[in-house]
């Protein structure tokens, strides 16, 4: 028997609502998922992506990764992993210097055999590379297999990747398939094989309101599935609906009814009362010993034109008018560079030239061709749809998954067996244009309110990426160089 920890989307280093505290908190979910693997005596930690919340972290997050992952290596247990489209670069990956290092593996075409089990490994790759994909795989002798992959498969909500292609067209039989990129955790059947997303590790977005976890998955002549739940940093949703006549008072009354101590506090107001200053909904939270506390008001402000305003999460409202423009993914990239990346304003100019010199570069003119506009404002970047896909993808576009866990709140183990899929062929593989290396870049310093990749805005919402608050803000990129069979893209 093979016992392995699915995890996915930690996003380290995302620092949600711009709080120091925040930030600690998703590299703490690392480490409980560490510990546990240790503690359980797992065979092996099996990484879907986005292990990192944006593809250049800073050196505080990689100590506190090395760190963890050396209690892995001390303890004999592998980690092995793919790269996911918020920490993808064109050159060399994170991943590959923790390989390196021999803290690592990089799961791509060949089989990482652990038990009596084969593990082969997908990077995240763009949609407008996928049909250069060619899923072929070296094979195995081992009695199961498993491909671990990063993106937005069906049957899954908001998804973009046809998971009954990829098992069809691949030359291995996948038993299961292990999902990284939609925040929300689930299971789904798909030509006999067992297909499921692990979920985030932390709460990049107001959307994941149900508990943050991982799965164990046992391979053992049938494929078994469980969800564990992790000890994250508490989330208090509070919504009021206010009647006529209603205000401040109604929406504090409500917010004094939860225990507010360390917490970060979500309040939606609806209804039609009387207008509500959040700023004072945020200091009565703060004194009653809340971490973090964020107002939005859902109602339409009459004004010359009707509004609806988030108050929550101005980068949001920012992001969600970005996707609607259907803007290339150049014009993204620069929007990104200009209002939300880490360049110092006086080195933007410079930023931008280079990184449209770097696609005029590849040839790709694709880049910079107009994308449909957003439809969902759900799908949008920092949008605040509630939808548990990756807030921040930027190799994606502005999409989110709104796929909300099927587990409200998951007990600490809960079963899903599942019985094992006959190797028939219906298994995928990576090839991408032969070695291609090029997974989805995604700078997630944006917030987005989805439960798919992450949190678009620190500041406020923070469901998203660990950089941003919008579960998808997307920087798509370009595949280069051959590595180990996974497409990467390039660092702009």
């Amino acid at each position: 028997m093979t016992r392995v920890i699915h995890t996915g989307d930690t996003h380290i280093g995302y620092q949600q609502y711009h709080s120091p505290e925040r930030r600690r908190d998703f590299l703490d979910a690392f480490e409980q998922v560490v510990e546990d693997a240790v503690s359980e005596d797992v065979d092996a930690v099996v990484h879907a992506g986005d292990l990192f919340h944006d593809r250049r972290p800073e050196l505080r997050d990689l100590l506190g990764t090395l760190s963890a992952l050396r209690r892995l290596e001390e303890a004999d247990v592998p980690f092995l992993a793919i790269v996911g489209n918020h920490e993808s670069t064109r050159g060399g990956q994170w991943l590959d210097l923790f390989e390196n290092l021999g803290l690592a593996e990089r799961l791509g075409r060949e089989p990482r055999v652990v038990g009596d089990t084969a593990f082969y490994g997908l990077d995240h790759v763009p949609e407008s590379r996928r049909d250069d994909l060619t899923y072929d795989f070296e094979p195995h002798d081992a009695a199961h297999a498993a491909l671990v992959a990063h993106g937005l498969f069906t049957p899954f909500a908001h998804a973009n990747w046809e998971t009954e292609t990829v098992l069809a067209e691949s030359n291995v039989a996948f038993d299961a398939v292990l999902l990284g990129d939609n925040h929300a955790p689930g299971v789904e059947e798909v030509r006999d094989t067992w297909v499921t997303y692990c979920g985030s590790t932390e709460r990049a977005s107001t959307s994941e309101e149900p508990g943050r976890g991982y799965n164990i998955v046992a391979f053992d002549g049938e494929v078994d599935i469980r969800r564990k739940s992790l000890d994250t940093r508490p989330f208090r949703f509070v919504s009021v609906e206010l009647k006529e006549g209603e205000g401040v008072e109604r929406v504090r009354e409500q917010v004094r009814q939860h225990d507010l101590t360390d917490a970060v506090v979500v309040v939606e107001v609806t209804g039609e009362g009387e207008p509500v200053t959040p700023a004072s909904i945020e200091e009565f939270a703060a004194e009653r010993g809340a971490l973090i506390a964020r107002v939005t008001d859902r109602r339409e402000l009459e004004t010359e034109s009707s509004l609806d305003v988030t108050f929550a999460d101005p980068d949001d409202a920012v992001r969600e008018r970005v996707s609607d423009l259907g803007l290339s993914t150049a014009a993204r990239d620069v929007d990104e560079t200009i209002r939300a990346s880490k360049t110092p304003d006086s080195k933007v100019r410079e930023e931008v030239r280079s990184r449209v010199a770097s696609l005029m570069d590849d040839g790709d003119l694709s880049a910079f061709e107009s994308a449909e506009p957003s439809s969902d404002a759900g799908e949008g970047d920092g949008s605040e749809a509630g939808s548990e896909t990756d807030a921040d993808d930027p190799s994606e576009g502005d999409e989110t998954a709104d796929a909300v866990s099927a587990e409200e709140s998951p007990p600490d183990e809960v079963a899903v067996e599942t019985p094992a899929a006959a190797e028939d062929g219906r298994a995928a593989t990576v090839g991408a244009d032969a070695d291609a290396d090029a997974t989805a870049d995604t700078d997630m310093s944006a917030d987005a309110d989805a439960e798919t990749d992450t949190d678009a805005d620190p500041a406020a919402d923070g469901e998203a990426g660990p950089d941003a608050e919008s579960e998808t803000e997307r920087d798509a990129t370009e595949p280069d160089a051959e590595t180990n069979g996974q497409f990467t893209m390039e660092d702009f």
